[in-house]
């Protein structure tokens, strides 16, 4: 082999390199591409929604047990405004004194 042939072998080497490495490059922009864009089964507005929907739901439910299994009242009674006034007027009370 002349050094003209080892020349064009190792360019042509080079060459198939640059292809597959340019290739590779494509492969991983696609990829990324197809991560960024993915589309959201729920949106997030809607996600938002749901938290705050939920977050009151537990706290109506908290204080529902809280009132009627801990409390030993009536679990209805924790929703009417009268215990709520109740209670407030105890709290100013105490810190009244």
């Amino acid at each position: 082999m002349s050094a003209n042939e080892k020349g064009k072998l190792s360019a042509s080497k080079e060459a198939e390199k640059e292809k597959k490495s340019s290739q590779e490059k494509s492969q991983l922009s696609e990829i990324k591409f197809l991560i960024r864009s993915r589309i959201r089964l729920i949106p997030i507005w809607l996600r938002i929604v749901l938290l705050l929907f939920f977050m009151m739901l537990s706290t109506i439910f908290g204080i529902l047990i809280g009132y009627g299994v801990i409390g030993d009242g009536d679990m209805i009674d924790a929703l009417k405004s009268s215990t709520w006034q109740h209670i407030i007027d105890l709290v100013e009370k105490e810190s009244e004194e």
